[in-house]
C-alpha cells in the first residue's frame, strides 16, 4: 500500500495544483507541498505514537528500524519528488482556465440569514455521513471483525461492490444537499461539500468507539492506542477520499445546471 500511494503521488499533486491554478491560485508551490504533506504528516505522528507506545511496552508489535526506514525514504524520495513532478506538469502543461459556465458579478449576493433547522449546515452534515455509513454498516461490521478479531475476510467482491456503492451514494447525497444549498441561495459550497462527503470518515471513526467496547473485547494502553490510532487514519483517508469525490460530482454537477442558463 505504502508503494502504490507513493507511485500514484503524481496523479494528487497534478490534479490538485490543476484545480488550484483554475480557481486563480497563485502560490501553487505552497498548493504542491500541502497535498504532499495533508495525508502523510498525520499519518506519521500517529504512527510515531503507537511504535512509541508499543516499545516502551516491549511489544512485539513495534515496526523494526529497516521498516520505518525504508517508508521514509519511499516518502522523500519517491512520493514527494513524484508529488511536485505533478505540480510542476499542471503548471505548465494544465490548462488554466475555469471554464465558468456562466458570467458572475463582482458584488457577492446576501445570503440568507434564518433558515429552518433541518436546512441548517449541522443536520445536512449528520445526513451526508448518516446515509453513506448505513449503505455499508453491515459490511464494515465483517472488515472489523477481520481487522481486530482475527477472522478471515474472503468476500473480496462484495467489498468492490461497497466501495464502489459507497462512493457512488456519497457522491448523489452531496449534491441533493448541494441542490438544496442553491435553492436558498448560498452560494458558499466549495467547502461544504468536500466536508459532506468526508463526513462518512467522521462516522466510521464513531462506530469504531462503539466497536472497541461492545464488540472487540479489547482493553488496556496498549490495545487502546493501536486501535483508535490507525482506526483515526483510517478513518481521516475515507474523509479525505469521499469529500474529495463529493466535491468534484458537486462540481460536475453545478457547472451542468449553470451552463443550462440563459444570461445577458
Amino acid at each position: 500500500m505504502v508503494v502504490i500511494y507513493s507511485l500514484t503521488s503524481i496523479i494528487g499533486g497534478y490534479v490538485g495544483t490543476r484545480l488550484y491554478l483554475q480557481m486563480n491560485g497563485k502560490a501553487w508551490v505552497r498548493c504542491a507541498i500541502l497535498v504532499a504533506c495533508l495525508f502523510p504528516v498525520p499519518v506519521v505522528g500517529i504512527f510515531m505514537w503507537v511504535n512509541t507506545v508499543a516499545l516502551v511496552h516491549g511489544s512485539t508489535s513495534a515496526l523494526p528500524v529497516g521498516a520505518v526506514i525504508t517508508c521514509t525514504a519511499l516518502y522523500i524520495f519517491v512520493s514527494f519528488p513524484l508529488t511536485v513532478l505533478g505540480a510542476i506538469m499542471a503548471k505548465n502543461y494544465a490548462s488554466k482556465d475555469f471554464n465558468a459556465p456562466t458570467r458572475t458579478t463582482k458584488v457577492a449576493r446576501e445570503i440568507p440569514t434564518e433558515v429552518p433547522w433541518y436546512r441548517g449546515r449541522p443536520f445536512q452534515m449528520l445526513i451526508a455521513g448518516f446515509l453513506p455509513f448505513s449503505a455499508i454498516y453491515i459490511e464494515l461490521h465483517y472488515i472489523f471483525a477481520s481487522m481486530w478479531g482475527h477472522q478471515i475476510y474472503t468476500l473480496f467482491g462484495i467489498l468492490l461492490f461497497a466501495f464502489i456503492l459507497l462512493v457512488i451514494v456519497t457522491s448523489f447525497i452531496t449534491v441533493a444537499l448541494l441542490y438544496f444549498q442553491l435553492a436558498r441561495e448560498d452560494h458558499r459550497w466549495w467547502w461544504v461539500t468536500f466536508i459532506n462527503g468526508g463526513m462518512t470518515g467522521a462516522f466510521i471513526y464513531a462506530y469504531s468507539f462503539f466497536y472497541y467496547f461492545h464488540r472487540s473485547g479489547m482493553s488496556g494502553w496498549l490495545q487502546g492506542s493501536f486501535y483508535f490510532g490507525y482506526m483515526a487514519a483510517i478513518s481521516f483517508a475515507f474523509f479525505l477520499m469521499l469529500g474529495s469525490a463529493g466535491f468534484h460530482f458537486s462540481l460536475v454537477f453545478v457547472r451542468h445546471i449553470y451552463g443550462r442558463i440563459k444570461c445577458d
